[in-house]
C-alpha cells in the first residue's frame, strides 16, 4: 500500500512536533489529571449529533469519574468547537476540545488518544465512541467492569443502527451494520473502534502513531490497529450488554452505498493483510488467495441468501471478494477526504 508507507515518512516527525499543531479550543471549567478513565470523540461536520453523543456520555450510570476529549478535525469551519465549548462550560462532564487541524481519520483518533494520555498522565482505560453515536447509560460502566473483570487490554461492544427510515430496519442483519459478536466473552479480535476500551499499556507497546496514517481516507485504520494488537499478544473481550446506537441516514441505506462499503471493507482486508506479507513471495501469494476468493464468495453468497432471504445482504461477500481483488492492482477509494464525505 503505497499511501501507508509515504504517509508515514511524511510523519515521521516527533510527537512533540506533532502535538504542536494541535491548538486547545476548549476547556471545561475544571480539569483534574488524575482522572483515570477517558472518553475520546473524534468529531467531523455534525455538530448538531455531537451534543447529543456528549449529552449520552453526561448521562451514564457510573460512580467512576472521568474525563472527555474531543477532536475538532475541521480546522476550516469549525463547526465541532462551539459545541464542545458549550458542553464543557457545562461543567457535566470535564475535559477538553482540542482542533487537529491534518484532515483525516486516523489523524483525529491519533489526536484523540494522544491528548488524553498527555493530559491525563495515570489515566488507564482509553474509550471512544464516535460523533454520530448515543451511548446507553450503563455503557462506560459495563466496559470498564468488563475490562477489570476479565483482564482484558482491549474491550469491544456493538454498535447496532437507528435508521432514519423505519422501513429499512432489515438491513440490521447487513455485515455493513451488524456487530461482529452476539454475546459476552472472549473473542480473537475487534473489528471497529465506535465502541472500545483500550488500556494504556497497548499504545505503549504498538509505538506512536497508534492508527495507521495509511487508512486516512480509505478507513479501516481501527481494524488494522486491532488486528496488530492481536499478532502484539494482546487479549480481546466483547460486552455485548455495553450498548451504542448509530445514528444512520437515508444516504447510508441505499443500494450504492453498501456497495461501496462492501469494496471498501474488501481493499481494507487486502491491505491489511499485505502489511502482513513482507516478501514478494508472500504478496504473490496473497494476491493469488485474493483472486481465488472470487468463486469462493459466490457460495458463500448463496448460503446467506438461503438464510437471509435478501439480496442486498447475499450480496456483501462477492462485493467484498471483488474489493480485495481490486485491490492487488491499486484500487484505493478514499471515501473520508473531505471532499468526498456524504454525511
Amino acid at each position: 500500500m503505497n499511501r501507508v508507507s509515504a504517509d508515514l515518512r511524511a510523519d515521521g516527525s516527533s510527537g512533540a512536533t506533532r502535538y504542536a499543531f494541535r491548538a486547545v479550543a476548549a476547556t471545561s471549567p475544571s480539569l483534574d489529571s488524575s482522572i483515570d478513565i477517558v472518553v475520546c470523540v473524534p468529531s467531523f461536520r455534525r455538530p448538531q449529533h455531537l451534543w447529543l453523543t456528549l449529552e449520552s456520555l453526561a448521562n451514564q450510570r457510573t460512580e467512576r469519574r472521568f474525563a472527555v476529549v474531543i477532536v475538532e478535525n475541521d480546522a476550516v469551519q469549525h463547526e465541532s468547537v462551539p459545541v464542545a465549548a458549550q458542553f464543557l462550560a457545562s461543567g457535566k462532564v470535564p475535559g477538553l476540545c482540542v482542533v487537529e487541524p491534518r484532515q483525516g481519520n486516523c489523524h483525529a483518533i491519533n489526536a484523540a488518544f494522544e491528548t488524553a494520555m498527555t493530559t491525563f498522565p495515570t489515566a488507564s482505560s482509553l474509550l471512544m465512541i464516535d460523533d454520530d453515536e448515543i451511548a446507553s447509560q450503563d455503557w462506560l460502566e459495563t466496559m470498564t467492569r468488563s475490562a477489570e473483570t476479565t483482564g482484558a487490554d482491549v474491550v469491544g461492544g456493538p454498535v447496532w443502527p437507528d435508521f432514519d427510515d423505519d422501513m429499512k430496519r432489515g438491513l440490521r442483519q447487513h455485515p455493513a451494520f451488524r456487530p461482529a459478536y452476539d454475546s459476552s466473552g472472549p473473542v480473537p479480535v475487534i473489528y471497529g473502534g465506535g465502541n472500545c476500551l483500550i488500556k494504556r499499556p497497548v499504545f505503549t507497546k504498538l509505538g506512536d502513531p497508534a492508527f495507521d496514517l495509511g487508512f486516512n481516507f480509505l478507513g479501516g485504520g481501527d481494524y488494522d490497529f486491532f488486528t496488530r494488537c492481536r499478532r502484539a499478544g494482546f487479549r480481546f473481550h466483547w460486552a455485548a450488554e455495553a450498548i451504542i446506537v448509530e445514528t444512520v441516514p437515508n444516504s447510508r441505506t441505499n443500494i450504492g452505498w453498501l456497495m461501496r462499503r462492501s469494496l471498501r471493507i474488501g481493499v481494507i482486508n487486502y491491505y491489511i493483510q499485505r502489511k502482513a506479507a513482507p516478501t514478494v513471495w508472500s504478496r504473490a501469494q496473497l494476491i493469488v488467495k485474493m483472486f481465488a476468493m472470487l468463486p469462493f464468495s459466490l457460495f458463500r453468497a448463496g448460503r446467506v441468501f438461503l438464510s437471509e432471504r435478501k439480496a442486498v445482504v447475499a450480496m456483501h461477500p462477492m462485493i467484498v471478494a471483488v474489493g480485495s481483488a481490486l485491490a492487488t492492482v491499486g484500487f484505493e477509494p478514499q471515501p473520508y477526504e473531505a471532499s468526498k464525505i456524504v454525511l
